[in-house]
Order: C-alpha cells, then structure tokens, then sequence
C-alpha cells in the first residue's frame, strides 16, 4: 500500500513538474524578490526628498509651487500600501507607478529650477543630495529592469502551452508590469528656459509730413 501511495506521489510529482508547476513556484519567488528590491529603491529616493526639499527652500523660498508639487508627489507615493499582493493586483500597480511616475516629474521639475540659483548649486549639501538621488535613479531603473524580465519570464510560462493548463488548474494568472514608455514620458523635465530674449531693433525714422524726407542738418 505505501509503495502504490509513494508511485502516485512519484507520477503526480513528475506531473507537475512536467507541466509548468515548478516552474511557477521558482517565477513567482523570482518575482518577489525583484519586486522588494524596487520597492526598498523607491523608498531610498522618497527619504531623499525632505532634505532635499529643505535644501532647496532655504535658496529658493518663492518656488512654493515646484517644493508644494514634490512634497505632494511624495505624500501620494507614501498613501499606497506596496506589499507583494500588489503585483497581484493590475488596478493596484497601475496606481502606484503612477504615483512614482509623478513623484519623478516632480522631482525633475525641482532640479529643473535648482539650476538658475547658483548659490544652492555651490552648496555641498546639496550636491551630495543632489548626487544621492542620480545614484539612486540608477539603482531604481536596474531594480525595475530585473523584476520586469523577472514578470516577462513567469507570464510567458503561465501563457504557454502545456503550462497554461495547470495554471486554469490551480489558478496562476499573469501579473502586471510596468509600462516603461508611458513612465517615461509623464516623468520627462520640462524644457525651463531662463535666458531673456534679445531687445528689439529700433523702428525706421517716420518720413516728414508731406511724404518728403527731411533735409540734412548744416555743420
């Protein structure tokens, strides 16, 4: 009785395996592991902001409206709860790249104005800042990078045939991505031009009266 209980758990194993099973247990922890890297960079850029805000409004104390938009930015991408059940959720990723995508033009927009005040620029504090979140941009787009071909990979597998059978069977779906295009162009800084336009060249003598030309002083 327990070799026949032993055969059948041998044969459903192979099963399984053979059907894509494993395949989704070693996707999905692939995916969790990606996915809490991007998170803990998208968390290091949001501590970045407060300092950074307050280093930008010691100079530059007018520009409510830039330091009121990241500020905003920030307290947006800070409401959504990003646990891992959020990749199981399209609505739900949707609204937090959003959140990010906003946090990003805003912060673009910040260091967009930080370069016509050359006293902040000349500020270490805020040039180490300043230095701190390039850094961590760069950790950010390698995090997503990882986890989108991680997402690429498992969605893939849930699709294919033979595997796309045990996925009905017990309930694997394809998970959400990010939309790489569509970030990109909400974050995208805005063209600041600061530089004052030429004066105008002055306007032509009027003819005299009379339509003749006036004559020329005598020296």
């Amino acid at each position: 009785m327990r070799m026949r209980i032993l055969a059948i758990l041998v044969m459903l194993a192979g099963f399984l395996s053979g059907c894509g099973y494993n395949s989704f247990q070693s996707g999905d922890e692939a995916i969790k592991s990606a996915w809490s890297e991007v998170l803990n960079q998208y968390q290091r850029r949001a501590d970045l902001v407060p300092n950074l805000v307050s280093t930008v409004q010691g100079y530059a104390s007018h520009e409510k409206d830039v330091l009121t938009q990241v500020t905003q930015a920030r307290a947006q991408v800070g409401a959504i709860q990003a646990t891992s059940e959020l990749v199981n959720n399209p609505e739900a990723f949707a609204k937090f790249q959003q959140a990010q995508a906003g946090l990003s033009g805003a912060l673009s927009r910040l260091l967009v104005v930080a370069e016509n005040y050359p006293q902040l620029k000349a500020d270490a504090a805020f040039r180490d800042l300043q230095a701190q979140l390039e850094g961590t941009e760069n950790r950010i787009t390698v995090a997503r990078n990882r986890y989108i071909k991680a997402v690429e990979g498992y969605n893939v597998s849930v699709r294919t045939f033979p595997n796309n059978l045990t996925a009905m069977i017990f309930g694997y779906t394809v998970k959400p991505n990010f939309s790489v295009d569509n970030e990109k162009a909400i974050s995208t800084a805005p063209k600041v031009d600061f530089t004052r336009p030429a004066p105008a060249a002055p306007a032509p003598a009027n003819p005299a009266a009379g339509g003749k030309t006036a004559p020329a002083p005598s020296y």
